[in-house]
């Protein structure tokens, strides 16, 4: 028995992915793109351990075989973002079963999820020279998003070169939020990181200062979502690398970023960028491009040599900013699907 996207019910079971799945998914990621990731489902799967209620992933079997998987998150701030949202990180199929309807059933089954949790939307990104996984998108019903993916290869911390270029000023102050980014830098970035601001990786004693200045630039309490992005820095330095600059003996402003080591069949490792402020009583100094020079700084040591974020297309000021810091359009898309 089929139904109208073809997939054959009585053969596909869906259940959630156990950790006794780890060397079949690991087998089936590896048949999709030649190479071995036993990291990546490693930490993805370790992550759902510790924190069910953040990722959803699931298993479909036939005959009592694994046949393919997927692996999502919740969002709840990145970016910017106001609204809940599923990050959908992977999906697979094993090869030669692709094309039965596997695909769409795994994604049905966390649109189902999500929907039981009050999420309206999955997001989620692809290379667009990847056209399988593109005609997969076209077919489920996602559309392009509103955002950029841009990103850069990390250099040696000289954010900018030659003149000398503006800072963000963060009349709302955030990383999606921004919009008056008119103020020069009052200094260049030697001198700025050595008087200006004092960059250290980022402690449990800095997360009351971090909540205030989120909640200064968005005008919102996330004090859950802060503190989850805290804990993540401070618990797995292996994926979050995040940094505080302070001013007058407390935090002015910080990055949050973390190691994006396999999502849709990424295999070199990239970071990425979801959370960056500054406190609005110090918009215009310059902190905003002293923390993105110190983090480029410690990606080079991890030997990260790309960084990414996403802007919405609207935001200028911002794109403008990043793009002043080396930053440009990349090869990934960005997707959103409704559910309803």
């Amino acid at each position: 028995m089929r139904d109208v996207l073809g997939i054959d019910k009585a053969i596909i079971q869906v259940r959630r992915l156990a950790p006794a799945d780890f060397d079949n998914a690991v087998a089936i990621d590896a048949g999709i793109l030649g190479r071995r990731r036993p990291a990546y489902f490693e930490r993805r799967l370790q992550s759902a351990l510790k924190d069910p209620d953040e990722h959803v992933q699931f298993a479909a079997t036939q005959d009592g075989e694994l046949a393919g998987y997927v692996l999502a998150r919740r969002m709840a701030g990145e970016f910017g973002r106001a609204e809940p949202a599923l990050r959908l990180e992977t999906i697979g199929v094993l090869p030669g079963r692709q094309g039965r309807g596997i695909g769409m059933r795994l994604l049905g089954e966390v649109e189902r999820w999500g929907l039981g949790n009050s999420i309206r939307e999955i997001r989620t990104g692809a290379d667009w020279r990847h056209h399988a996984m593109l005609r997969f998108f076209d077919r489920a019903g996602f559309e392009l998003g509103r955002n950029h993916v841009i990103g850069c290869t990390v250099h040696g911390g000289e954010i900018f070169e030659g003149d000398r270029a503006d800072d963000l000023d963060f009349e709302r102050g955030h990383i999606s939020a921004e919009r008056n980014y008119g103020a020069p830098a009052a200094n260049d970035f030697e001198r700025l990181a050595r008087d200006r601001a004092d960059l250290r990786s980022l402690a449990l004693g800095d997360l009351p200062d971090i909540v205030r200045i989120d909640r200064r630039i968005t005008g919102r309490d996330r004090t859950a979502y802060i503190t989850r992005l805290v804990n993540e820095a401070l618990g797995d330095s292996a994926i979050r690398v995040s940094l505080a600059a302070y001013r007058d003996g407390s935090v002015a402003g910080f990055v949050m970023a973390k190691v994006d080591i396999g999502d849709f069949g990424r295999i070199e490792p990239a970071a990425v960028i979801d959370t960056l402020g500054v406190d609005p009583g110090f918009s215009g100094t310059g902190i905003g491009a002293a923390l993105l020079s110190q983090l480029f700084v410690n990606l080079k040591a991890l030997h990260i040599e790309r960084v990414e974020t996403v802007v919405s297309r609207d935001d200028f000021g911002l794109l403008s900013f990043f793009y002043r810091c080396g930053f440009g359009p990349g090869a990934r898309l960005a997707f959103v699907k409704k559910i309803a």
